[in-house]
């Protein structure tokens, strides 16, 4: 049995791809997933499979979201020992001292070594943007809409799929991922 943090991407953000978090917990449930729970109304859950890769399991959801809502939406999933490393690796907690203002942008890949070369994000605000192993971290000291927007930066620049949720929302993650465990 396998534990995973679904990160859907822009789920229930402006009005967009609307689902209800009970719809989504009979989807993933009849998907064969267990122990599924949603934090909060953005696509966010916790699951337990029986066995199948975390891209597998992926593009399973992926795809049953679009059968069943029409809607193309990313998933990226990660483990608990993935995202205990993220909390862990914060090379930012220092100075982040609002969760609601600490970002951790999950990324569907590591970056192209090249590409990263030529556009790294850290450029954007280097006192306030770090990168992980497949995270970047962002502080927003003045609120996430006065920040440099890096998602859309990394996604055009770098090619891959970025999701981001604040800091919050990794811990409560990270918990449910435990308490499912114990």
């Amino acid at each position: 049995m396998t534990r995973y943090a679904l990160l859907l991407r822009g789920i229930n953000v402006g009005g967009r791809a609307t689902i209800a978090m009970a719809d989504l917990r009979a989807l993933l449930t009849g998907l064969g997933c267990t122990e599924v729970r949603t934090l909060l109304q953005s696509g966010n859950a916790v699951v337990t499979v029986a066995r199948g890769r975390s891209a597998q399991w992926a593009a399973r959801i992926e795809q049953a979201i679009s059968d069943r809502w029409g809607l193309t939406v990313r998933c990226l999933i990660r483990t608990a020992e993935e995202l205990d490393a993220v909390i862990a690796g914060n090379p930012l907690a220092e100075v982040a001292t609002n969760g609601s203002r600490m970002m951790a942008l999950f990324l569907s890949a590591s970056p192209d070594a090249d590409l990263l070369a030529t556009h790294d994000p850290v450029a954007l605000s280097p006192e306030q943007i770090s990168l992980g192993d497949r995270v970047i971290y962002q502080w927003c000291p003045d609120g996430v809409q006065a920040a440099p927007q890096v998602g859309p930066f990394v996604e055009r620049k770098l090619k891959v799929t970025v999701t981001a949720r604040n800091w919050n929302t990794v811990t409560k993650l990270a918990a449910l991922l435990t308490d499912a465990v114990a």
